[in-house]
């Protein structure tokens, strides 16, 4: 995600958390997770039952410890690459000098005044970082110093592609028909300016916007938390939440300080939103700082290295449409001494019960599913003996997964992520009531999800990384009539979309952007385009030479006669290509010695870099013309260049080391130490004699995938099959008693494995050949492994963002006026919220109805009794359908005969349905009519006959 010199840089700083409250927490976590040099946490407060509200690294044993200290251990598990140590003494400007960032998140301003000012003119200067979590409000504050250079302003790598030009001058791009930016200048660094806290506070500046609702709401919270900021000077303490005279003397504070200010005084001083935020100040809300923390942390990475846009330099943020639609009883925010009493200060205990009642179902463990799992457990959901929180995904966690997914250690690679998130979770909060399953959510398991699983929901929440995945959700709680509360990362972007039942649009109606089809196979093998193409083109290889090669093998040589006999009756061109590659492994390229397994990699080398262009080269030369006249070698086509092996090229030897050393455990073959030396292995490849190469004429070069398609049994493929056959049976004569290959599977995150340094490096010298552009290592297994750079701190932010709805959907009532779906990028940075779209209404006579509609008839009903029921709607039916077959259409005089047959009866006959035990049900599609003849589309009609 971040790339090579992002991390170099972030791996040589030292960065301070001071407040370890949930959203120092949170911060903490995201930077660890990210990979520092060093994080210090401080603080100089001890736990308190109030705080488990929002630090997941503390329990009720804590209780009594200094904060950083109870943190510190949990903390460090997370990352044993970064050092993790507790300050516990009060703060000076001296420890400050040591550090390139500090993050303060429990400050008054005075302090933060003085800590900015030595940060500000400190030599080079130390990013200062001020944020602050006051219930359903939030703040942050960046100074990056007095000349800050940003590397990289939006992350985003440039555009690349294939360009031809004509004479007179024109450009079009060719291949991708994907829009290109063209722009003067590429990636040049940006200069800001920060100004210090203390200007900061009289000069703001321009907010960062996210809600265009509320286009006013960050001066009025500048002022809130200024207020806030005088409140504890003067009475020592938060006001108290429901407290009227706390909250007449906040409101008499935020009146005087509007008074005296300049040039941005507010013109009328909303009491409502004042007070609610004084009754909830105290409490740094779960939600609130895992948004937070995600967006802090990121401006901390940013600090350190240069990399993405810092946000310049306030951001002020609220949530006041997740307070319950009813009046609050200021007697039920009081605190009864348990680890929700941050969260009943702000939305009482009617709703904090409601959310340990409220049973739902998190699909996907991955980084979004490990926090969303953090932030239930921390609010309280499902955590009542009648409730229970579903958790499933039936991936294993990776070693690559452990820089976002932040619930999984080392020790849990290879278990099952449901299992190892759902276990830590419940440590989080043992009160959690959490059951894991490995099952994928699909059509094949709605027997495992069935109707009265759905049924039993309160809330589906989406972690899935799939589209497919994601439009079966989106289906699934269309018809159950469930709320799908969505989200989804990419690298620094983060979206969340809330589906509320008859409210908003269907998951559905705002579809995904389409996966990316497959390249050609004829592009891969000989007309790459881009690094894309020889990386896939390198896997696909790898696949051939190490997994279907040793296993085609495997199954020959268990029964050569069975073998042979299944090979003639196929007869075709694809039985023919698996007995070539079988007779290579057993014939000539067959490897009993480490040397052998060195010869074939260096013929390797000659077939796939030299032989193969030279032999294209010689069918399509560099004046070839397709058959109405065009250039062949025109773009997207590139015309190749034959590679000559030279031990003195590093690439070319590193090749033949991991080759070799994998055709060796391939054949079941010891590797000695000294190929891993350059000048020994050197050595033995230049006595390696390779054949000369003589092109073939006739050579058929597979130009269209049509044509690849198309292929025909030849009499020639049959002849060349039992030609091979013959001589695979006279090879294994000649092999050891009992010899096996030995598959390898492909594992991109060992390091020490050399899967991934072969793959690189066959696609990078296949670049070579065409000249592509090649990629270092890292790159290659981010593009080749198919791998989403999802980051910690856009997980963070998307979770706590749905959280925040999961509020209003559990305490019900609200309007769509209130939900939000937002948009963020924290490279630039950018949020953007909006309201859900709602749902289109379809209306006939005094009738109307949503997508979420469905008509439910109770009764294993005739088709005539079913035509009676839509015509006493005024609807007349055309026909009857049930998935792809036609139950019944008025049109059909055959199909008269079936208007006194039960629907379901009829469903069983002509659509072969299957009705499962678990179904009530019976769902069917009916096109109608209305008295005008116009066809209406009405919702899905369900027959319950059980």
């Amino acid at each position: 995600m971040y790339g090579t010199e992002t991390m170099r840089c972030l791996l040589d700083s030292n960065v301070l958390i001071s407040g370890l409250n949930g959203l120092g927490a949170e911060i903490a976590k995201n930077l660890a997770l990210t990979g520092f040099k060093s994080v210090t946490i401080h603080d100089v407060k001890n736990v308190e039952m109030w705080d488990l509200s929002g630090n997941f690294f503390l329990s009720e044993d804590d209780i009594g410890k200094n904060r950083a200290v109870a943190c510190v251990a949990k903390l460090q598990e997370l990352n044993n690459n970064v050092v993790i140590s507790a300050l516990t003494e009060e703060l000076t400007t001296q420890h400050l000098s040591k550090f390139q960032a500090v993050v303060f998140t429990d400050i008054g301003l005075d302090k933060a005044y003085e800590f900015d000012d030595y940060c500000h003119t400190h030599k080079p200067p130390i990013s200062f970082i001020k944020s602050e979590v006051c219930g359903l409000f939030g703040s942050v504050f960046c100074d990056f110093g007095p000349k800050f250079t940003v590397l990289d302003v939006d992350g985003e790598d440039p555009h690349t592609g294939i360009i031809s030009s004509d004479n007179p001058a024109l450009v079009s791009c060719v291949g991708d028909l994907e829009r290109i930016e063209f722009r003067d200048k590429v990636k040049e660094p940006k200069v800001l300016c920060f100004k210090a806290l203390r200007e900061a506070m009289r000069d703001t500046g321009d907010f960062l916007a996210s809600d265009f609702s509320k286009c006013e709401r960050p001066l009025v919270l500048h002022l809130a938390f200024e207020a806030l900021d005088k409140f504890k000077k003067e009475y020592g303490r938060y006001p108290a939440a429901g407290c009227e005279k706390d909250a007449q003397s906040f409101l008499n504070i935020c009146a005087s300080i509007n008074e005296s200010s300049v040039g941005r005084k507010l013109d009328t001083i909303d009491e409502k939103l004042f007070q609610q935020f004084a009754s909830g100040s105290r409490a740094v809300l779960n939600p609130m700082a895992a948004m937070f923390g995600g967006i802090v942390g990121q401006e901390a990475v940013k600090a350190c290295s240069g990399k993405f846009h810092p946000l310049y330099q306030f951001f002020y943020f609220d949530s006041v449409e997740s307070l319950p639609t009813y009046t609050l009883d200021p007697e039920n925010l009081k605190p009864s001494n348990n680890r929700y009493d941050a969260q009943v200060s702000i939305f009482g205990s009617k709703l904090q019960k409601r959310l340990e009642k409220a049973n739902a179902f998190v699909v996907g463990s991955g980084a979004l599913g490990c926090e969303f799992l953090k932030n239930l457990a921390l609010m309280g959901v499902s955590c009542s003996n009648q409730a229970k929180l579903t958790i499933t995904d039936d991936d294993a966690i990776e070693k690559g997964n452990l820089s976002s997914h932040f619930l999984f250690r080392d020790w849990n690679i290879g278990q099952a992520k449901s299992t190892v998130a759902a276990t830590a979770a419940g440590a989080i909060n043992p009160s959690l009531h959490i059951e894991a399953l490995q099952a994928p959510a699909c059509p094949d398991t709605e027997n495992v999800f069935n109707d009265t699983f759905w049924e039993g929901l309160d809330v589906v929440i989406s972690a899935l990384d799939n589209v497919n995945g994601r439009m079966y959700m989106g289906m699934r709680c269309l018809y159950m009539h469930k709320p799908l509360l969505h989200s989804q990362t990419f690298d620094a972007k983060c979206n969340t979309q809330m589906v509320i039942p008859h409210l908003t649009e269907n998951y559905g109606d705002s579809r995904d952007a389409p996966e990316k089809k497959a390249p050609l196979s004829c592009m891969l093998n000989y007309f790459p385009e881009n690094i894309n193409h020889c990386l896939a083109w390198a896997r696909s290889e790898f696949e051939d030479l190490f997994v279907k090669s040793p296993n085609e093998v495997n199954s020959f040589l268990a029964n050569p006669l069975q073998y042979a006999e299944a090979m003639r009756r196929a007869g075709d061109a694809q039985a023919r290509e698996v007995l070539e590659r079988v007779s290579k492994n057993l014939d000539d390229e067959l490897c009993i010695s480490f040397h052998e397994c060195l010869r074939w990699a260096r013929m390797k080398f000659d077939e796939y870099f030299s032989k193969h262009v030279k032999q294209l080269r010689f069918t399509f030369p560099e004046d070839a013309a397709t058959s109405i006249g065009a250039p062949f070698w025109s773009a997207p086509k590139r015309f190749p260049h034959v590679l000559e092996f030279s031990v003195d090229d590093p690439y070319h030897l590193n090749f033949i080391m991991y080759a070799s050393i994998l055709r060796a455990e391939s054949s079941g073959v010891s590797v000695p130490e000294w190929p891993k030396n350059s000048c020994k292995l050197a050595a033995a490849v230049k006595k390696i004699r390779v054949p000369n190469f003589t092109p073939k004429r006739g050579f058929n070069i597979v130009t269209d995938e049509e044509e690849l398609n198309h292929k025909n049994t030849s009499a020639g493929d049959v002849a060349v099959i039992n030609y091979l056959l013959a001589k695979l049976h006279e090879d294994v004569i000649c092999l050891p008693p009992g010899f096996q290959m030995k598959p390898i599977q492909f594992e991109k995150d060992d390091d020490t494995n050399f899967h991934m340094d072969l793959v690189a490096g066959l696609a990078n010298l296949r670049a070579r050949n065409y000249n592509i552009p090649e990629v270092d290592k890292l790159k290659a297994k981010f593009i080749d492994g198919g791998i989403v750079p999802g980051i910690v701190t856009s997980s963070a932010m998307a979770t706590g963002l749905v959280c925040l709805e999961l509020y209003k959907v559990i305490a019900g009532g609200h309007p769509i006026e209130d939900y939000r779906n937002t948009f963020a990028n924290l490279a630039l940075p950018l949020v953007s919220m909006a309201e859900p779209v709602p749902a289109k209404v379809t209306k006939h006579k005094d009738m109307s109805w949503t997508v979420w509609d469905r008509w439910c008839i109770k009764g294993n009903l005739t088709v005539g009794e079913l035509v009676q029921w839509f015509a006493e709607k005024g609807l007349t039916v055309s026909s009857i359908s049930c998935g792809a077959s036609l139950l019944y259409n008025k049109m059909f005089a055959m199909h008269k005969d079936r208007l006194p047959k039960n629907v379901v009866d009829i469903a069983k006959e002509v659509a072969k349905v299957g009705i499962p035990d678990h179904t009530r049900h019976l769902d069917i599609g009916v096109a109608c009519k209305d008295d005008d003849e116009n066809d209406v589309d009405i919702p899905t009609v369900s027959i319950y006959f059980r």
